[in-house]
């Protein structure tokens, strides 16, 4: 698995100029955080008709098909582009899936369904701390649906990104401390709701 430091400048030079090796290789770098971030931004419609293994992999080679256009700017930056981009594109099939009709079995199928996506939403948490099952991955993605915006934003950049707060501070032009503040108080919000969520279940019991 990719860590933080790897770089993919290597792969993104040669992606630029439509390698189709390099291309693959990124996919298969990038898929577990990119899965991650979309399904955070699925929402519920979107998530119970399509599943984001369906979405993550057609979604990435439509963004690096954009990649002669990108200015190499970090490693961070390079996957809050990417992240981006694919959120973008998710929102115009959300508009597009919202647009057809699904049978009430197929949404079921697709909820019942494994996913791959916790190795992304574990990285929202403390670095000891695994999503072990699915019940676990719908409650992170409840908790973290009911997060203000600007919360969000910066967990994810933090987290899913690895921007350090003065990368966070600029892009959501906001000071250090702001964004250090808004990474902090969302996890900590965030970690609040899932215990209250897991204690409401386990009552219900």
């Amino acid at each position: 698995m990719q860590t933080m430091s790897e770089s993919s400048l290597p792969l993104v030079t040669q992606a630029m100029g439509q390698n189709p090796a390099a291309i693959e290789a990124l996919l298969v770098r990038h898929l577990p955080g990119l899965q991650g971030w979309l399904r955070l931004r699925m929402g519920a419609l979107l998530r119970a008709r399509e599943t984001p293994e369906d979405l993550v992999q057609s979604v990435a080679r439509e963004v690096l098909a954009d990649l002669p256009s990108f200015q190499w700017r970090g490693e961070a930056a390079f996957r809050h582009w990417l992240y981006v981009k694919a959120q973008r594109k998710l929102v115009d099939k959300a508009r597009f899936v919202g647009a057809e009709r699904r049978s009430p079995a197929r949404e079921q199928e697709l909820a019942s369904q494994p996913s791959s996506a916790g190795l992304g939403h574990a990285d929202l948490l403390t670095p000891s701390r695994e999503v072990q099952s699915q019940e676990e991955l719908r409650r992170i993605e409840m908790a973290f649906a009911e997060l203000p915006a600007d919360y969000q934003e910066a967990i994810s950049m933090q987290r899913l990104c690895g921007m350090d707060y003065g990368e966070i501070a600029v892009r959501m032009q906001r000071s250090e401390g702001a964004a250090r503040n808004l990474v902090h108080r969302g996890l900590s919000r965030l970690a609040l709701r899932l215990a209250e969520l897991r204690r409401g279940e386990a009552g219900a019991k």
